[in-house]
């Protein structure tokens, strides 16, 4: 369980890890012998930025690779300045922008013969999802529940994303869920913790 003096410390370092190159400095990560708690522990997150509602940037790790912390820095970087989708981002979207940091939950695999009964199995607005065959691999996090709100959804839009035709099961494909913990604050709070 996150605590709140580890939320507000994940933000304020996903914020910072923004806001450094901003200000033309070399990009900034965090000394992992400085972290604490769930911090100080190997995670995966995903960071996602928000300017109102529209989308500057999401970059995350499905698996854990370093301490947590340090991949909140290092996916809030990456999401703000390394988006393929997406400019960068900028001064002005930072005076606007929440930040929300999903930690992840580890992977489990997730038992299907198809792409109804992976409907079938999915606990909606809790799981996310990642589908994996051959070079094709997309994940949606539990958050995306919120803009496709039935299972049909959200399973043909990450085929979409995936670049699978609608609703076909490719030989091998392998389907995992994971649960989120999710930490957001909007561009007040932030700039009040800055």
């Amino acid at each position: 369980m996150i605590t709140e003096t580890d939320r507000l410390l994940a933000l304020d370092i996903a914020y910072t890890a923004v806001v450094v190159p901003l200000r033309g400095e070399p990009r900034w990560l965090p000394e992992p012998q400085e972290l604490t708690g769930d911090l100080a522990e190997a995670g995966a997150c995903f960071v996602t930025l928000r300017r109102e509602r529209a989308l500057l940037g999401c970059i995350g790790s499905l698996a854990p690779r370093r301490v947590l912390g340090v991949d909140v820095a290092h996916n809030a970087a990456a999401a703000a300045f390394d988006d393929p989708r997406l400019p960068a981002v900028t001064l002005l979207d930072v005076v606007c922008m929440d930040v929300h940091v999903s930690v992840l939950s580890p992977m489990a695999a997730l038992p299907a013969h198809g792409w109804e009964d992976l409907r079938e199995g999915l606990r909606v607005g809790v799981d996310g999802l990642l589908i994996e065959v051959g070079m094709y691999r997309a994940t949606f996090l539990p958050a995306v529940w919120e803009s496709l709100p039935s299972p049909a959804e959200f399973l043909d839009a990450l085929w979409r994303k995936a670049g699978l035709p609608p609703r076909v099961w490719p030989p091998g494909l392998r389907a995992s869920r994971y649960r989120a913990t999710e930490l957001g604050a909007p561009a007040a709070e932030l700039r009040a913790q800055a």
